[in-house]
C-alpha cells in the first residue's frame, strides 16, 4: 500500500465563545477518520485554528474592556480542556490573526488581483456600493449585525448576508425592513468603495460547475449547490440569477487584515478565515523545520475539510475558486455533516436543561469515549442531522459498548491469569479458529466503511461480530468449564479465543476509542496502532484491570439538569412565625429578565391562533404538530413540546397565542413556522407541567396582542 499524504481540517470556530457540543461532534468525526488513516500508515497533518476577525469580535472585546487580540487570546486559552478531554488529536491549533494568515491572505488576494491579461485578467473589481450605516453607532454595519426579512423566502429575522431558512445569499441592502442589531434603529444607506471577487466571471462559473459536480461533495450537497448556478423561480415568484460577485472588503473600524494598497479597507472575515487552514498548516511545518511550499506542491497531496451544513456556500464556492484562481490546490473533498439535536429533535436550551455542555459532561466524570462511541454509532457519510437521546445513549453505552464488547475480556482474562499464568494457547480449536478467522477476514470491509466515513455502519458491523463472540461464550460457558480441572485444555482454548477476538474488535474500534485501545494494548500486548496487526495472536496478558464503567441514570439527569438560578436557594430564619420558605424564590423559578423598551416589545408580533388540527409526532415523545389558523388565509405548521400535558384531540378547535414573526426553523420532523406560547416552571421536577396560553372568548384568529 502506498503512503498517502493527507491534509485534514475542521471548520474554524469563531473566537467569541467556548466550544459547544456541535463543535465537539465535528471534531470527533474528523478525529475518528484521521486516527483510522494513521492506523493505515498514512501521513496526516490535522489542523485547525480560531477564527478571530470581524466586527462581532471587535464589539465583544470592547464590551469586555479588552483589546481584540487579548479577547481572542483568552478564548483560545480555554480550548485545551475540551480537545484533550475528548481525545481530539489535532497536530496544530492556530489563529487567523497570526502572521502566517496575514501573509497568506494578502498574497492570495494579490494573486487574484494580478492575474495576467492572457489568462483572462484580474478577478478583483472595485465598485461603489450603498451599504447600511448605523447613525447611532457611527459605523458601517457588518452583515451579521443587520437583520430583516429574507428577500427570497420572506423568512423573518435573517442576517444580512444569507438566509438560514432557504440558504439564499444576498447583499444586506436586499433585506426587507432591515434593523441594526447594535442599536435597534433602522440603518441608513451610505456609499462606499468596496472590493469584489468576481465569482460571476465565466471562468469561475465554469470551474465551479465542474468542481462541485465531480464527486468532491456528497450527492445531496452537490445537488443543492447545483441550484445556485442557474436562473430559477423561487416560491414567492422572484428569480435567483446564479452566482453573483462576492464583496470581500469592509470599512474601518474593523478587526481584521488590511487589504494591500487600500488603507482603511479590510478583508471581510470570510475571505481570511479559510486561509487559516493553510496558515495553521504552515505554522506546524515551520515548527518542524519543513518546507510549506514543497509540501503543498506534492502531486499526491490530498486536502480534506470537515464542515457543518450551515457554511456550505463559503466552502464549495468561494474557497475553491479563491484557491484555484490564485494558483493553489483546491480541496479534494469537502465533507458536510448535519446538526446535532437533543432528545428527539429539541432545540438546545441551557435554561430548560436540553443543552449538552461538553465541559459539564467531563466534570461529571462521564467517560469521553462514551460520547465518541455514541456519535460514531449515529454518524454516516451523508449530510444528516443526528439526535442525542439520553435513553438511547444509555442503551448503546451500557448494552452494546460494555455489555457486548468490554465484557468479552472480563469473562476470560481472570481464568487465564489464575489458571495459566496469563499465557495463551494458539490452539483455539475448530470452533474458536473459525470464529477468529471470520473476525479477521472482516478487516477490509470495516476499513472501507471507515474510509467512507460510514462510522455508524462500521460500529454496527463490529457489534454484530461481538454478538457472534458472545454466542460462542454462551455455547462454551467458561465459568462451567472452570469448575472441573479436567476441562483445563478446553478452558484454555475458549479463553484464549475470547481474548484474541476481543483484541481484534478493540483494534477495529481504536479510531473511536483511542484510550480504551491503549488500555487493551497494555492488557494484551497487541499492537493497536496499526490496522494490519489484526492477524497477530496474543501471547500473554497482564492481570485484568476494569476497562470501562457503565453510565448511570444519575449522571444523565445531572447532565441535563438546568443551571441553578440566582436566588433559587430559599433563605429564611428558623423560628420566625409565618416565614414562607419559598418567599425568596424568583417567580416561576427564574429571575425576571432584563428590562426592555417598548420598541423591543413591539418587534414581537403576538397573534391569536386557532388550532385547526393537532397530532402526535412519530419519533418524539414530547412534540405535538399543530396546524394553526392565524387569519392569513393559509395554515401554519408549528411544533410544540407540550405532548406530556395535552391529548391532541383536546386541543383541536381551541384558541391560543403564537409568535407570528419568528423565523421558520427547520427541525428533524419538518419546518416549524412560529412558536406557541406556553408557561412552565423553571424546575420541571419541582413544578412539572407546561401550559399553553388560552385567550378569553371573543378573541378571533389573527388578532394582534398589544
Amino acid at each position: 500500500m502506498s503512503v498517502r499524504q493527507l491534509f485534514v481540517t475542521t471548520a474554524l470556530p469563531y473566537a467569541n465563545g467556548n466550544f459547544h457540543i456541535g463543535h465537539i461532534m465535528e471534531y470527533i468525526q474528523a478525529d475518528i477518520w484521521v486516527r483510522f488513516q494513521r492506523m493505515q500508515g498514512h501521513q496526516v497533518n490535522f489542523v485547525c485554528a480560531d477564527d478571530t476577525h470581524g466586527a462581532p469580535i471587535m464589539i465583544a472585546s470592547e464590551k469586555a474592556g479588552k483589546t481584540p487580540q487579548q479577547f481572542v487570546a483568552d478564548i483560545a486559552a480555554g480550548r485545551k480542556p475540551y480537545l484533550d478531554g475528548f481525545h481530539i488529536s489535532f497536530d496544530n491549533w492556530h489563529s487567523t490573526d497570526a502572521p502566517e494568515n496575514h501573509e497568506l491572505a494578502r498574497q492570495i488576494y494579490r494573486d487574484l488581483r494580478d492575474i495576467p491579461a492572457d489568462q483572462g485578467g484580474s478577478l478583483i473589481a472595485r465598485k461603489t456600493i450603498e451599504q447600511f450605516f448605523d447613525p447611532a453607532k457611527n459605523m458601517f454595519l457588518p452583515d451579521r449585525f443587520i437583520q430583516g426579512e429574507c428577500p427570497k423566502c420572506h423568512a423573518k429575522d435573517q442576517y444580512g448576508d444569507n438566509c438560514e431558512v432557504c440558504g439564499a445569499v444576498y447583499a444586506p441592502t436586499d433585506l426587507i425592513d432591515p434593523v441594526s442589531v447594535l442599536s435597534g434603529v433602522r440603518p441608513e444607506r451610505k456609499s462606499s468603495e468596496h472590493f469584489f471577487f468576481q465569482l460571476s466571471d465565466p471562468r469561475c462559473v465554469e470551474y465551479l460547475q465542474k468542481w462541485t459536480q465531480d464527486g468532491r461533495l456528497q450527492p445531496e450537497v452537490a445537488n443543492k449547490v447545483k441550484e445556485w448556478f442557474s436562473v430559477r423561480t423561487n416560491p414567492d415568484g422572484s428569480t435567483s440569477e446564479g452566482l453573483g460577485d462576492w464583496d470581500i472588503s469592509r470599512d474601518a473600524p474593523y478587526f481584521g487584515i488590511e487589504i494591500p494598497d487600500a488603507p482603511g479597507k479590510y478583508f471581510y472575515v470570510w475571505l481570511d478565515a479559510p486561509v487559516g487552514y493553510l496558515a495553521s498548516l504552515k505554522n506546524l511545518l515551520n515548527k518542524r523545520g519543513e518546507d510549506y511550499a514543497a509540501y503543498m506542491a506534492q502531486p499526491g497531496l490530498e486536502q480534506y475539510h470537515f464542515i457543518g451544513k450551515d457554511i456550505v456556500t463559503f466552502h464549495t464556492l468561494f474557497w475553491p475558486a479563491m484557491l484555484h484562481f490564485s494558483g493553489r490546490k483546491a480541496p479534494d473533498k469537502v465533507f458536510v455533516h448535519g446538526f446535532l439535536t437533543v432528545n428527539n429533535g429539541e432545540k438546545m436550551s441551557k435554561s430548560r436543561g436540553t443543552g449538552l455542555d461538553p465541559l459539564k459532561y467531563l466534570s461529571l466524570g462521564m467517560n469521553p469515549e462514551w460520547l465518541r462511541y455514541y456519535l460514531a454509532a449515529k454518524l454516516s457519510a451523508r449530510n444528516e442531522d443526528i439526535d442525542f437521546n439520553a435513553d438511547d445513549f444509555m442503551a448503546r453505552v451500557n448494552s452494546d459498548l460494555i455489555g457486548k464488547f468490554v465484557n468479552i475480556a472480563s469473562r476470560a482474562a481472570g481464568f487465564l491469569t489464575k489458571r495459566f499464568e496469563g499465557k495463551l494457547t494458539t490452539d483455539f480449536g475448530v470452533q474458536g479458529s473459525a470464529l477468529l478467522s471470520a473476525l479477521r477476514e472482516a478487516s477490509e470491509g470495516i476499513a472501507a466503511l471507515y474510509e467512507a466515513r460510514e462510522f455508524g455502519k462500521a460500529t454496527r458491523e463490529i457489534m454484530l461480530m461481538a454478538d457472534k463472540v458472545n454466542a460462542y461464550v454462551d455455547q462454551n460457558k467458561p465459568w462451567d468449564l472452570a469448575k472441573n480441572p479436567a476441562n483445563n485444555e478446553a478452558l484454555h482454548q475458549v479463553c484464549s479465543t475470547l481474548v484474541n477476538t476481543f483484541a481484534v474488535l478493540a483494534r477495529y474500534l481504536a479510531p473511536v476509542l483511542p484510550s480504551l485501545a491503549q488500555a487493551v494494548e497494555s492488557l494484551t500486548g497487541s499492537d493497536m496502532k496499526h490496522w494490519n496487526a489484526a492477524n497477530l495472536d496474543v501471547a500473554s496478558i497482564q492481570p485484568y484491570q476494569h476497562l470501562m464503567q457503565r453510565v448511570t441514570p444519575e449522571q444523565l439527569d445531572a447532565l441535563f439538569e438546568p443551571p441553578a438560578k440566582l436566588g433559587s436557594e430559599p433563605e429564611f430564619s428558623a423560628g420566625k412565625s409565618g416565614s414562607d420558605p419559598n418567599s425568596s424564590l424568583p417567580p416561576g423559578g427564574e429571575d425576571i429578565a432584563h428590562t426592555i423598551s417598548i420598541d423591543d416589545f413591539a418587534k414581537i408580533d403576538l397573534r391569536i391562533a386557532k388550532i385547526v388540527n393537532c397530532e402526535g409526532v412519530e419519533g418524539s415523545i414530547k412534540l405535538l404538530r399543530l396546524t394553526l389558523d392565524v387569519g392569513e388565509g393559509r395554515m401554519r405548521n408549528v411544533f410544540s413540546g407540550i405532548a406530556s400535558m395535552y391529548k391532541p384531540e383536546d386541543l383541536i378547535g381551541q384558541l391560543t397565542v403564537m409568535v407570528a414573526n419568528l423565523a421558520p426553523r427547520k427541525m428533524k420532523f419538518g419546518i416549524s413556522e412560529g412558536m406557541v406560547l406556553a408557561a412552565s416552571h423553571a424546575d420541571e421536577k419541582a413544578e412539572p407541567g407546561i401550559y399553553i396560553l388560552n385567550p378569553w372568548p371573543g378573541a378571533q384568529p389573527g388578532m394582534r396582542i398589544h
